[in-house]
């Protein structure tokens, strides 16, 4: 989506606001013992209370309001009974509709106290997205946040999942284009002012291959590693972007 009126900036907003409220009482509610279907039910709550609606049950029939994913889960878990643990990592990967207009945002929280390796994860995917957010400006090469983000991570030995990519948002939920989150020299085609996007690196200090489980939603690292996932949605302009779900 392309932000051309003021009016769809203010729709956007609007939605991002909800994502940001429904991260911010989820996010709440994380500690030992808390199943991920009652965080799911935070943010269902949430959603009816703000006037908006899951964007992936809505859009692809997901069995959950939220992707809630646990350690070695990279993306897409389904929100049921497993209780969270000391020392987990828990992503909660949010995407409202609201009267029209979707954004997604994802953070990945400690439980309690993590260990130093899982603080380390958690530390270097939230400085890839600061990076890459602060690369983004109208005009330069969509090829820059793949390259920003495998930069940084190489940089503090994470790795990307070369499969798992950041898109395009704001009418749909996955819209052109599709952002890796490595470096690929043919993208060369450059970011329009007002380009709504959603930005989204997903690492792990292990091996970054990935499976799906047989829920066909779930996709987890093949050898157990633990993963971590920042998102933020954004437009594009030319200076810092506008995070709508800061």
């Amino acid at each position: 989506m392309i932000v051309r009126t003021q009016e769809e900036l203010e729709g956007l907003r609007r939605v991002g606001g909800v994502v940001a409220e429904t991260i911010r009482r989820m996010r709440a509610a994380v500690a030992p013992g808390v199943t991920t279907g009652e965080l799911d039910l935070v943010a269902a709550r949430t959603f009816h209370e703000l006037g908006a609606v899951s964007g992936p049950m809505e859009t692809y029939g997901f069995p959950g309001s939220t992707c809630i994913s646990v350690n070695d889960e990279i993306v897409h878990g389904i929100p049921g009974g497993r209780k969270l643990r000391e020392g987990d990592l828990v992503t909660l990967d949010v995407t409202p509709e609201c009267d029209g207009f979707l954004a997604d945002a994802a953070v990945t929280v400690p439980v309690g106290q993590v260990s130093p390796e899982a603080q380390r994860l958690l530390d270097v995917t939230e400085r890839c997205l600061k990076d890459a957010l602060n690369a983004i400006r109208t005009g330069v090469p969509l090829r820059t946040i793949g390259q920003t983000v495998e930069r940084t991570a190489r940089g503090h030995g994470a790795s990307p999942f070369e499969e798992l990519c950041g898109h395009g948002i704001g009418r749909k939920l996955h819209e052109e284009p599709t952002i890796p989150n490595l470096d690929v020299p043919s993208l060369k085609q450059k970011l329009p002012e007002g380009l709504v996007i959603a930005v989204e690196p997903m690492l792990t200090l292990g091996a970054a291959e990935l499976e799906e489980q047989e829920d066909g939603w779930t996709i987890s690292t093949v050898d157990g590693s633990l993963s971590a996932h920042f998102e933020h949605t954004i437009v594009v302009q030319d200076g810092a972007p506008i995070v709508l779900t800061a």
